[in-house]
């Protein structure tokens, strides 16, 4: 099984670089790559899972509305991307649930950053897809974590894929960076190791990043916008001819159910 999905923010990601932005100019760049993505996997009949910000959300209803008419499942990605508070979990789940009208089930921490289980489930999710279970320096240091699909306190944890050798992150700066056949390989042999794939992306690598207002480095810029849309299609293209199926992270809970219980 494939799990593709989106990490859904205003784009104030990464503050360094884009600083000089205001609030207009971000939702307009996290807009048109939202916008991009949904008409790529409609157009390849592929469905995923949207972690979207409240902030976002509140300021682009009509995405979500399609995201939801469109048959994907939307997660919360916090209430707002630059700041966390844990009163945050719940308020984010009861806007979303309010906008989509459905049972939020699943939460990640922006920037992937550490979360406990417990105010996790207090606030009524499912499911926490927060975890990047490798090492990048000044970031992550998650080499003794599960790599695969775990339960802790019945709360399900899903972490990101990395490669079935030294846990190289196949995340979106990999689909960016790496040639493209190398990269799909080492994703073909992470579903043969652990059984799925687990790969999320953001909205502003599918927008225009070479505008003058956004100055970020060359390892994010490269292969995105247009690029960035047709090396994802090929990926997908890849998968289909293997016949892998796509599918939401919510239907992890049902195909890894908690054994413990």
């Amino acid at each position: 099984m494939i799990f593709l999905s989106f990490d859904i923010e205003e784009f104030d990601n990464p503050i360094p670089y884009t600083k000089t932005l205001n609030f207009e100019q971000q939702m307009s760049i996290s807009k048109i790559g939202t916008a991009r993505i949904l008409d790529l996997l409609r157009q390849e009949k592929v469905k995923s899972t949207f972690f979207c910000t409240a902030n976002f959300a509140l300021h682009a209803t009509a995405l979500i509305d399609r995201m939801v008419n469109e048959g994907h499942e939307v997660a919360s990605h916090g209430f707002y991307h630059a700041t966390f508070e844990q009163k945050d979990l719940g308020e984010s789940k009861r806007v979303l649930e309010q906008l989509t009208g459905t049972t939020i089930l699943g939460f990640r921490m922006p920037n992937m950053a550490p979360l406990e289980a417990l105010p996790v489930i207090e606030a009524g999710y499912k499911y926490n897809s927060s975890l990047n279970p490798t090492f990048l320096p000044g970031k992550y240091n998650n080499l003794n974590k599960p790599r695969r699909i775990f339960y802790e306190n019945g709360l399900c944890q899903i972490p990101a894929s990395v490669s079935a050798l030294f846990r190289i992150p196949l995340f979106w700066l990999s689909l960016h960076n790496f040639p493209i056949n190398i990269y799909k390989r080492m994703c073909q042999r992470t579903i043969l190791k652990d059984g799925y794939l687990n790969i999320y992306f953001h909205p502003w690598e599918f927008a225009d990043l070479l505008s003058p207002e956004v100055k970020l480095p060359s390892y994010i810029v490269r292969n995105s916008g247009d690029v960035l849309v047709e090396r994802l299609r090929s990926l997908i293209n890849y998968f289909s001819r293997k016949n892998h199926q796509f599918g939401t992270l919510k239907e992890c809970l049902t195909l890894y159910p908690d054994k413990s219980v």
